[in-house]
């Protein structure tokens, strides 16, 4: 008797539905690797699948197939070195933090950073020092960073080593990276850009295809992480960290990769970034030119769409990233996706009524007209709508610009234990609380839970959002004394 396979049978049902992906990861299906000649490949995966068999190289000395792979990254990004990720861009941003960062010390952050920098916190016992990004009110986002607050943490915190934040952020922001750059090194401090959406940023300019902002290696970081499969050709989980100067010991870095990464590589995930890196060499002009095409027309033809507004006009914007808010005709960002999904896309981001659809190098023209042909029906089916609607649409929105405030921080409690989330107002966060996606911490450790906080938390819940740190009975690791 057969046995039930829910996630086989999960994945091969969504597979062969043939959705449109405007989500991660960016190859977006096999089509891309059968174009260019990869099929063998695929066919015969599970044979290569294997282990550090003599001529296999080893991904923690790597001395010869690894060796090169590495090479061509360092080539293509025009780094001094370039390190295979089989931990995600996670690793690499943990890696990072630990080779920059002695033990104890202080670290500036955005404070919209990734749920991994916090984890590099809690290993190396570093102190954080938070960089606000600016806010984006008419659409409820977080923004860049500017470098005046950098260069001002700076002064304040001399004893900090290092600076890290995202470029571009989730919804494709781009702080000014040359500007921070300079306010770093002036200090002799180093740079970590978590450019994890952005790894394409850099062809885009290499090929002078389009007007994209340039990349972190082009700015001046010393350290730039990318995430390979979430925009570009590689498989799930593979990304590469990029060594752009001499600020960072190498031979540090490289020991903190193999103290992070797991024991037993996947030789898969580390051939589809060999298979990534051949596609860039080859084709890298076409496949960037025919993704701004598919661009081009999306944003010229969403224009038309009577209700439909799409973010374009911010400066710094990563226009791979598509955010739209169709919240005019009285949809959130929830419910838009609902919608979409009825007409076989899929995206990426929900962030109170912005929906934001992650395009990849794998997106076809195709792609781009379904989705333009999927949010005209829809704003022709909105001819009406109520006005009660409209305002818990708006409420929506405002709840999400509200969470994410400036906040006092307090030492991280040592010893935590759990209360329910309605009875934290006033106690010490000890353990993050991070909505995912987009795996940003809504409180952090240090922080105080406040009545703003927790109706957003609850709000979150409500409406079926995932949120990591909060567990099936409603509970949050506390610090255990409640401020007097």
């Amino acid at each position: 008797m057969n046995k039930q396979k829910p996630m086989v049978e999960f994945l091969m049902s969504h597979a062969q539905e043939q959705p449109v992906s405007f989500h991660m990861p960016g190859h977006k299906g096999s089509a891309i690797y059968r174009s260019f000649g990869y099929s063998d490949f695929l066919q015969d995966m599970m044979d290569c699948d294997v282990t550090e068999i003599p001529g296999a190289d080893n991904l923690f000395q790597a001395e010869g197939i690894i060796k090169e792979v590495q090479e061509k990254y360092a080539q293509l990004y025009e780094v001094n070195n370039s390190y295979l990720l089989i931990n995600g861009t996670s690793g690499g941003i943990i890696a990072s933090i630990l080779a920059s960062v002695p033990r104890g010390k202080k670290l500036i952050m955005a404070r919209n950073c990734h749920k991994s920098v916090f984890n590099a916190l809690t290993l190396g016992n570093i102190q954080p020092v938070y960089a606000y990004p600016e806010m984006i009110e008419e659409y409820g986002i977080s923004g860049k960073i500017n470098e005046n607050e950098i260069a001002g943490l700076l002064d304040e915190n001399p004893d900090a080593y290092a600076v890290i934040l995202p470029s571009p952020n989730y919804y494709g922001i781009c702080s000014d990276v040359e500007k921070i750059a300079e306010v770093v090194h002036r200090k002799g401090r180093v740079l970590i850009i978590d450019q994890a959406h952005g790894a394409h940023l850099k062809f885009f300019s290499r090929h002078k295809i389009s007007d994209l902002p340039r990349s972190a290696e082009e700015l001046g970081a010393d350290l730039v992480v990318n995430s390979i499969h979430k925009t570009l050709a590689s498989f799930t989980q593979s990304a590469v960290l990029n060594l752009n100067s001499d600020r960072v010991d190498r031979y540090v870095l490289e020991d903190k990769l193999q103290a992070i990464q797991s024991t037993s590589p996947s030789y898969l995930l580390m051939s589809s970034l060999d298979i990534n890196a051949s596609i860039l060499e080859e084709h890298g002009a076409e496949l960037m030119a025919r993704w701004k095409e598919g661009l081009e027309y999306f944003y010229g033809e969403a224009a038309g769409i009577k209700g439909l507004k799409v973010m374009s006009r911010i400066a710094g914007l990563d226009k791979t990233k598509i955010n739209l808010d169709m919240s005019a005709l009285g949809l959130s960002g929830g419910e838009l996706e609902i919608l979409l999904m009825e007409h076989g896309i899929y995206s990426e981001l929900i962030t109170g009524n912005i929906l934001m659809c992650m395009s990849g190098v794998g997106n076809t023209r195709r792609d781009f007209e379904k989705l333009i042909q999927a949010l005209g029906e829809i704003a022709s089916s909105r001819s009406c709508v109520k006005e009660s609607n409209l305002a818990a649409v708006k409420n929506s929105h405002q709840s999400s610009i509200c969470a994410f405030a400036r906040s006092e921080i307090s030492e991280i409690p040592e010893i935590k234990t759990r209360v329910p989330l309605t009875d934290s107002k006033g106690l010490i966060c000890a353990s993050s609380v991070i909505p995912y996606p987009p795996g940003i911490p809504l409180v952090c450790p240090g922080e105080k839970f406040t009545d703003e906080l927790i109706r957003y938390i609850q709000f979150l819940r409500e409406h079926g959002e995932k949120v990591i740190g909060l567990n099936e009975l409603g509970e949050v690791f506390v610090g255990q004394d409640r401020e007097k």
